[in-house]
C-alpha cells in the first residue's frame, strides 16, 4: 500500500491537467469534483492502519531514488499528525471546488485546474521526508495561490497577491540558505535522520541562526504577529475558494513546519526563543481579536480571527509539552473546519448580496433561517462552545500552558471570552434585528439551496463529531507527538 502515498499527489496532478485541456465548462466541474473526491477517498487509507497510528509510527512510507548524486528522494511518510492534516486537505478541497462550480464562470477550466495544483503541493507538505522535497512543496503553494489571488480577486486584487508572494518569499529565502548549510553539516536532506544527528552535531551558534532561518519563514505563513499583515489583505480580496484554502489549510503549513522541522533540528534554540513565541502568540490572539471587533466587513472580521487563532496553535507548539502540542495540532484541524466553513458561509451571502458590509445586513434571519442556523453553529465552533470542535483543541492547549505557565493560560484565555464576543456581534448584525433593506426580505433574498447544504453541512457534521469524540484524532496525535518532541 505504499503507493498510496504518491498516489494522493498524481490524482490531483493529474486531474489539473486534464481539466485544464478539457473544452466545456460542464466536463471541467465534473472532472474536477471527480479528482476531488478521488483523493479524498484515498486518503482515507491512511486510517487502515490504526495501531501503527496508535503507536506513533508511520503508517504508510514510501522512498525512491530523485537525485542520488545529492542524496535527494522521493520520500513520503503519514504519521498521526500528517494523517489528520492530509485529511483536512483533501476533505475541505471538494468543498471549495463546488463553490468555484456554482458561483466562478470566468476561465473556470484554470481556477479549477489551480485548485487541483494546490491540493497537490499542500498534502506534499504534509508527506514529504525530504528536506528539498518539503522545500518544493512549501514554495509552489505560491504559484497557483498567486494567480487565483491575482486573477478572481476583488478590487485590490493584485496589491494583495503580490503582497502576499513576497512576504512569503522574503521568509523562505532564509530558510533556503539554513537547508543548503544543514546539508553541509549533516550530508543528508532526509528529515528523520537530520533530526536525529542535527541536534548533537551543531553548535550553539549554528542552533540560533537555523532556528531563526527556519522560524521566519514559518512565522510568515501561520502568519504570527507581527508578520501577519499580508493575511488580511489576501483574504478579503481572495476568491471564496481561494480563501476557505488558505484559512482552512495553507495557515497550516506554517504551523506543522515549526512543529515537523524547527523544533527537533534545534532543540536547544528552540528553547530559548520559546518565551519570545509565547509572547507573540499572546499578542497575536489578544490583538487579533480586538482588531476583529473593530471590522465593518464580515470577511474582514474572519481573517483577523484567524490570527487570533492561529496564535492559540503556536502557544501550544511554543509551550512543548506533550498535552499543549497534541492540542495544537487538533486545534490545527479545528481551526481550518471552522474558518472554512466562515469563509463559505461569508462567500455564499456575498454571492446573494455582493456587499460584505454589516451595515447592509440585519433581520436575516427572517428571510433565511436556514443560513442564519448554520452560521450560528459555525460562528459558536469557532467561538469555542463546549460539545462542538473549537472548544476541545484550545482546552487542551490552555490545560498544557497553564503547566508551564498560569499567566500566560490565563491571558490566552481572554481569547477565548474575545472571540465569543466579536462573533456573537457580528452574528446578531447580521441576522437579528429589523430588515433594513429591500434586498434583504422574506421572498426576495434566497435561503441555501441543495447544492449549497450539501457544502457546509458536512463541515457542521465535523465539528459535533470531533467535540464529542475528540480522541478519534488525538489517540493518532498524541503517540507521534510524543516521539516527535524532543
Amino acid at each position: 500500500m505504499d503507493f498510496l502515498l504518491p498516489l494522493l499527489l498524481l490524482l490531483p496532478l493529474a486531474g489539473a491537467v486534464v481539466v485544464a485541456l478539457l473544452g466545456s465548462d460542464g466536463s471541467r466541474k465534473a472532472l474536477a469534483m471527480l479528482a476531488s473526491l478521488a483523493t479524498f477517498a484515498a486518503s482515507l487509507g491512511l486510517l487502515q492502519n490504526g495501531s501503527a497510528l496508535t503507536a506513533g509510527e508511520a503508517v504508510l512510507a514510501f522512498q525512491r531514488p530523485w537525485f542520488p548524486e545529492v542524496g535527494l528522494s522521493l520520500h513520503l511518510a503519514a504519521d498521526g499528525i500528517s494523517v489528520w492534516l492530509v485529511l483536512l486537505t483533501t476533505f475541505i478541497m471538494p468543498i471549495a471546488i463546488g463553490f468555484s462550480n456554482r458561483f466562478v464562470a470566468d476561465r473556470l477550466g484554470q481556477h479549477l485546474a489551480l485548485l487541483l495544483l494546490m491540493e497537490a503541493a499542500m498534502v506534499g507538505v504534509f508527506l514529504a521526508q525530504d528536506l528539498v522535497l518539503f522545500y518544493t512543496f512549501f514554495e509552489f503553494t505560491l504559484i497557483p495561490m498567486y494567480f487565483l489571488i491575482g486573477q478572481w480577486g476583488s478590487e485590490n486584487r493584485v496589491y494583495a497577491a503580490l503582497k502576499f508572494v513576497m512576504y512569503t518569499l522574503l521568509g523562505s529565502a532564509l530558510m533556503l540558505v539554513a537547508i543548503v548549510a544543514i546539508f553541509v553539516q549533516t550530508g543528508t536532506f532526509s528529515i528523520p535522520e537530520i533530526a536525529a544527528t542535527l541536534p548533537a552535531t551543531a553548535g550553539s551558534t549554528f542552533q540560533v541562526l537555523g532556528f531563526l532561518a527556519f522560524a521566519l519563514a514559518f512565522a510568515v505563513k501561520i502568519p504570527l504577529f507581527p508578520f501577519h499583515t499580508w493575511l488580511p489583505d489576501a483574504h478579503v480580496q481572495a476568491p471564496t475558494a481561494g480563501s476557505i484554502i488558505l484559512a482552512g489549510v495553507l495557515l497550516k503549513m506554517g504551523t506543522y513546519g515549526l512543529l515537523r522541522l524547527a523544533m527537533p533540528f534545534f532543540p536547544e534554540a528552540f528553547a530559548s526563543y520559546a518565551p519570545l513565541l509565547i509572547v507573540l502568540s499572546l499578542i497575536g490572539i489578544i490583538y487579533g481579536a480586538l482588531v476583529a471587533l473593530k471590522q465593518q466587513d464580515v470577511k474582514s472580521l474572519v481573517a483577523y480571527s484567524s490570527v487570533s487563532h492561529m496564535g492559540f496553535i503556536v502557544l501550544g507548539l511554543a509551550v512543548a509539552n506533550t498535552q499543549a502540542v497534541s492540542g495544537a495540532v487538533l486545534q490545527m484541524v479545528n481551526h481550518g473546519l471552522s474558518t472554512g466553513a466562515l469563509f463559505l458561509m461569508v462567500g455564499l451571502l456575498y454571492e446573494r448580496r455582493h456587499t460584505r458590509l454589516f451595515s447592509d445586513f440585519g433581520g436575516l434571519w427572517k428571510s433565511v433561517p436556514i443560513y442564519c442556523g448554520l452560521l450560528l453553529i459555525t460562528a459558536l465552533s469557532s467561538a469555542g462552545l463546549p460539545s462542538l470542535n473549537g472548544f476541545v483543541g484550545e482546552f487542551t492547549i490552555l490545560l498544557g500552558t497553564w503547566q508551564v505557565s498560569p499567566a500566560a493560560a490565563a491571558v490566552a484565555s481572554t481569547g477565548v471570552i474575545l472571540a465569543a464576543w466579536y462573533l456573537l456581534t457580528a452574528f446578531r448584525k447580521l441576522a437579528q434585528g429589523e430588515i433594513r433593506h429591500q434586498e434583504n426580505e422574506v421572498g426576495v433574498l434566497p435561503d441555501l439551496q441543495r447544492s449549497e447544504l450539501m457544502m457546509i453541512v458536512p463541515l457542521v457534521v465535523m465539528f459535533f463529531v470531533i467535540g464529542l469524540y475528540p480522541n478519534l484524532l488525538l489517540d493518532h496525535i498524541v503517540p507521534a507527538v510524543e516521539i516527535l518532541l524532543p
